[in-house]
């Protein structure tokens, strides 16, 4: 069972990230048409890879458009890898577009900058700097940041003119996401990082080329360590992120931010339940994937993103929220599923306290747990008619 030990490395950000890197790479070495090929698989991954493939897409176009030329073999292939999904979605699922995208913003409620101050904190600390220079360091360091990887961009678009569309996808990643307003998850932040390493690593480099020079007479030995300096100095900030004894999973050194505490405490639950399920047992829960897998039970997401039945009970009256989610009492009344699985923080102003839910609903377990400011995850039975 070390399939869920990491969620971030089981789920597709990975991919993502090696198709966007590798679909760069392949364009700024002008391999156009096996770029389009990573290009489309990008889109396949994850619909946001949308932010880079548009600017990637106009390049294409702009420099063909100076050729006057029409980029028929680019297009072609393109659409070859891309095609076959979008008809099967659109004929079995109605649409190519992911109802989970939808479903997400019914589902969770938030202020209207939170996604901006999350963003803002994000670029700001991208080697987890708050851990050094404390908690007034992210506006600083976005600030920092933001002008290194300006500099830094403005180098590579005249050293290689094809790398614009790199330098820009992080600031249209930025701008898109703040915008949207989503809450983010910490694979949302994973994607732009690549891309922004380059430009602030670009940006220190230019900016200590020419402190090295006036060394290069007087302290060679110091100049010619200068340029890994920002590397070094960034690679050290990280470790502060890292642990040699994670309080939970395996006792490997890992980042803090490789936090699974949860996922283990449904796997937990989901081992524990699956014995006493008869075939066709239906579990509703707000957080599916472990719960999912141990227990082999049919699932019913109460977020939506799986069941789009759930969306259609969303947005709740505000009253029902302590914090972001809050599960859709309707929703279990009318779907009437053999187990609620949930942490408290979930139904605390809303199911728990309907009286429609506690006369048919038994409390049959209940794993002690502060996660999200929880008072334990709770595993209610339905109880026989």
């Amino acid at each position: 069972g070390h399939e869920l030990r990491n969620p971030l490395g089981v789920m597709e950000t990975s991919l993502f990230i090696l198709l966007m890197v590798g679909s760069a790479y392949l364009y700024i070495t002008d391999h156009v048409r096996a770029a389009c090929v990573g290009a489309a698989l990008l889109l396949l991954a994850r619909p946001d890879g949308a932010l880079l493939v548009a600017p990637l897409a106009l390049d294409v176009l702009w420099r063909a458009g100076r050729r006057r030329h029409v980029p028929a073999a680019e297009a072609g292939l393109f659409l070859a890898v891309l095609a076959p999904w979008l008809v099967f979605a659109t004929l079995y699922f109605g649409s190519p577009i992911p109802h989970s995208i939808s479903a997400k913003t019914l589902a969770y409620r938030l202020g209207p900058t939170e996604g901006f101050v999350r963003l803002v904190q994000h670029y700001g600390t991208p080697f987890f700097e708050q851990d050094v220079f404390g908690r007034f360091w992210p506006l600083l360091g976005f600030i920092v940041y933001l002008t290194l990887a300006a500099s830094g961009g403005l180098a590579l678009v005249r050293r290689n003119a094809r790398a614009w569309p790199l330098v820009v996808y992080p600031w249209v990643y930025f701008v898109v996401f703040a915008a949207a307003n989503p809450l983010i998850f910490r694979w949302y932040l994973a994607p732009p990082l690549p891309f922004y390493f380059l430009l602030i690593l670009a940006g220190a480099d230019r900016m200590l080329a020419a402190l090295a020079r006036a060394w290069q007479a007087t302290r060679p030995a110091l100049a010619r360590a200068l340029p890994a300096a920002p590397a070094a100095a960034f690679a050290l900030l990280s470790l502060h992120a890292w642990t040699l004894h994670p309080d939970h999973g395996p006792a490997l050194p890992a980042p803090q931010m490789a936090w699974h505490l949860l996922e283990l405490e449904y796997e937990q639950l989901g081992r524990a339940l699956a014995p006493s399920l008869a075939p066709g047992s239906v579990i509703a829960a707000g957080d599916v994937g472990a719960l999912g897998y141990y227990s082999g039970a049919r699932i019913l997401d109460t977020v939506g993103l799986m069941s789009p039945e759930a969306s259609r009970y969303f947005p709740l009256n505000p009253s029902l929220y302590v914090i972001n989610y809050a599960m859709p009492p309707q929703l279990i009344l009318d779907e009437r599923p053999d187990y609620v699985v949930l942490l408290e923080v979930y139904g605390r102003n809303g199911l728990l306290v309907d009286p429609r839910f506690t006369s048919s609903y038994a409390l049959a377990q209940r794993i002690d747990t502060d996660i999200y400011g929880s008072r334990g995850l709770l595993v209610y039975r339905r109880l026989a008619p």
